[in-house]
């Protein structure tokens, strides 16, 4: 089995290399639903009955409020720690300089970051009316997992973590 997967690696280094990425995303992914779900429905549940509204941002009291901003924004930056160390060691073996990469990699989470900020005030209420608000949130997450994956995926492979 062992050999039959190297042989595969070998052969498909680029196919190898993005299901290896997909595979291991899965620890930032746990760590952001669970960070998510322990910061929507304890640490801040407090601000959840606050209406907040920052430029983009719109998140309603009746979609978990300042609650809900704030626990999308700590499990996100959560999850791009994790996953920051986890691609750089496991997947892409890098050995670009920090200094170089870093920069990069904190400009494409920011700019992620509004995104998938952004994202829930546009499905947060259509989503929230059909299942309920704990599930509309993981949905929502879900979305911007997937969001995450296809811009994230390239600029690290071909930008931050290339080999030197």
């Amino acid at each position: 089995m062992l050999n039959a997967i190297r042989k595969f690696k070998e052969s498909h280094a680029n196919v190898y290399e993005f299901i290896m990425f997909n595979l291991l995303s899965n620890i930032a992914t746990i760590t952001n639903f669970t960070v998510l779900n322990i910061s929507s429905s304890l640490l801040f549940k407090g601000f959840a009955d606050r209406d907040f509204q920052l430029w983009i941002f719109d998140y309603p009291a009746k979609n978990g409020g300042l609650g809900s901003f704030i626990s999308f924004l700590l499990a996100y930056a959560s999850a791009q720690i994790v996953n920051f160390v986890v691609q750089r060691k496991l997947v892409f073996n890098s050995n670009h300089k920090l200094r170089a990469a870093i920069p990069i990699y904190v400009l494409t989470i920011l700019v992620v970051y509004v995104i998938c900020l952004y994202v829930p005030t546009l499905v947060m209420t259509p989503l929230t009316g059909l299942v309920g608000s704990i599930w509309a949130t993981n949905l929502t997450n879900a979305i911007n997992i997937f969001i995450q994956v296809i811009i994230i995926y390239p600029v690290l492979k071909f930008v931050v973590m290339k080999k030197v």
